[in-house]
Parts: structure tokens; C-alpha cells; sequence
């Protein structure tokens, strides 16, 4: 499997949790009872899948090997999505922050919640689109299939935490729970 299916598969499971982030939100910004806890999960989620396996993925190997390949790492598509995954991080400590405050009775929080959780789901909406469409085949352009799959044994060793438990089976789970609970 090329590095860029895998990263599209991560894809598809990180629009599963932005998706119902995104029900929670309008849930939220309409005034209706949301079960708070939800967005505790989806920030453990952005930070320990997306940012902690799947953003490390692409920045550590991915990103590195279209360099090699003659791309910038200053300008162009991949000085893109680096900037996109600072942002990324930032919006969701914001959204963290915000939930935090909300729960511990902050009501005028709640505002600024609604907001920092819907220019996440913009962004990354974007950020995947942007990958699965111009980034991941310019990938599979440059880099020979010979070198895909050394990245892709690379890509095995991102998959385990230090205990050797697969971070994707916990995050997977992790999503699944986060859909059925952003209807709370």
C-alpha cells in the first residue's frame, strides 16, 4: 500500500470525529444541551491521532522525502501544510481551553467554543482536501515506489505507542465513540 493511501485512510477516519464535532457544534451554537465531555474527547483525539501519528507521519516522513525529491520546505504545497498544522494545534488548544472553562462554569465560553471548534472543522476540511487532491499525488509522482515502501516500514513504527499498543485501534475506537456521543 502506497504511504499516500495510508494517510488517506487516516484521512477518512479523522473526518469521521471532525464531522461530529460539527454536529456538537451546531448543537452548541443553536442553544441546545450538549454533553460537554464530547469535546474533551475530540481534543484527546486531534491531539493524540491526528497530530500525535498522523500529522507525525507526514511531517517526520512524508514531507522530509518531497523535499528530498526538489519540493521546498520553505514555500509552496508543503510550507502549506506545515503552517496548516501549526494552526491546527493552536485552534485546538484554544478549543480545549475553552471547553475547560465552559465546564468549570463559564458560560460566556460557550461562544467561543462554537468558534474555535468551527474554524477547526474549516481548516481541516480544507487541509484534507488540499492533500487528497494536489499533495498525496504530486507524492506519489515524485517519490520512487522503491522509497514509498522504506516509508511506509517507517510509517509501522509511528502505529505503536512506547508500550506497543496500535494507536490506531485505540483512536479508531475513540471515534466511534465520539460519533454516537456528539448527539448527547
Amino acid at each position: 500500500m502506497k504511504v499516500t493511501e495510508i494517510l488517506m485512510e487516516e484521512h477518512r477516519e479523522i473526518e469521521r470525529v471532525i464531522n461530529a464535532l460539527e454536529r456538537a457544534t451546531k448543537r452548541m451554537a443553536r442553544g441546545d444541551e450538549v454533553y460537554l465531555r464530547f469535546f474533551s474527547g475530540a481534543a484527546v483525539f486531534i491531539r493524540g491521532f491526528v497530530d500525535g501519528c498522523h500529522h507525525k507521519k507526514e511531517e517526520q516522513v512524508l514531507f522530509p522525502a518531497l523535499v528530498e525529491q526538489g519540493l521546498s520546505a520553505e514555500s509552496g504545497p508543503v510550507a502549506v501544510m506545515l503552517a496548516e498544522h501549526v494552526e491546527g494545534r493552536k485552534l485546538n488548544q484554544e478549543m480545549r481551553q475553552a471547553f475547560e472553562r465552559l465546564q468549570a462554569g463559564d458560560q460566556r465560553k460557550r461562544g467561543e467554543l462554537v468558534e474555535k471548534a468551527t474554524a477547526y472543522i474549516k481548516l481541516l476540511r480544507q487541509h484534507i482536501h488540499k492533500e487528497d487532491h494536489v499533495l498525496f499525488p504530486m507524492a506519489d509522482q515524485l517519490i520512487p515506489v522503491t522509497q514509498q515502501e522504506q516509508l511506509e516500514h517507517t510509517f509501522e513504527t509511528f502505529e505503536n505507542d512506547e508500550s506497543g499498543e496500535n494507536l490506531h485501534e485505540k483512536y479508531y475506537g475513540l471515534a466511534k465513540r465520539l460519533e454516537n456521543e456528539c448527539t448527547r
